[in-house]
């Protein structure tokens, strides 16, 4: 299967019979499922990669943006952006959500301390950091995969996406990368 058959097929589905405005998509570990972030649905839709169809959904948090799996292969962490909005207000009720891969439910939520809009951005290469841009705060987010802990790296206006690059130290502030 190609993924641009998703684009085609998938991603129009859930924006017409939805009413919805995906975000990012990502394959589960065993390839069988596709998890598509939709940022006024606030979860994720999944669907069957066989057939197209939607199979559930997991509601994670106002604005649900950004998809980024584990180094391990065993979660997904949801960026929620604390907004529905293409242009929100600073200290949102921004969070991460936590999804285990083998049961589809979310195992941890991580709430932004003081509010916030995790955007996009991707796992460390040793899987230790999850770094998200802070969208409408200004700020990176460095968050521990293990506790959950937030630290704010200020950046300036409007960071949209981090790239994490697989060699450890690189990083590119912008828009995100997909790689694994």
């Amino acid at each position: 299967m190609k993924i641009d058959l998703v684009g085609r097929k998938v991603l129009p589905y859930l924006m017409l019979s939805k009413g919805g405005m995906p975000q990012d998509i990502r394959v589960s570990p065993d390839g069988k499922t596709f998890y598509v972030a939709d940022m006024k649905a606030d979860g994720i839709f999944v669907i069957d990669g066989e057939s197209f169809k939607e199979t559930g959904f997991i509601q994670t948090g106002i604005g649900t943006h950004g998809l980024y799996p584990s180094r391990d292969g065993t979660k997904l962490y949801v960026a929620n952006r604390g907004s529905n909005r293409i242009r929100g207000k600073p200290n949102g009720k921004g969070s991460v959500s936590v999804v285990d891969f083998a049961t589809r439910k979310i195992v941890a939520t991580w709430p932004i301390p003081g509010g916030g809009s995790p955007d996009m951005g991707n796992v460390s290469a040793d899987g230790k950091v999850l770094w998200l841009s802070g969208r409408y705060d200004g700020v990176v987010y460095a968050i521990d995969t293990t506790s959950g802990e937030v630290r704010k790296i200020a950046v300036g206006r409007e960071p949209h996406g981090l790239t994490v690059w697989p060699q450890p130290g690189r990083y590119s502030l912008g828009h995100t990368g997909n790689m694994r």
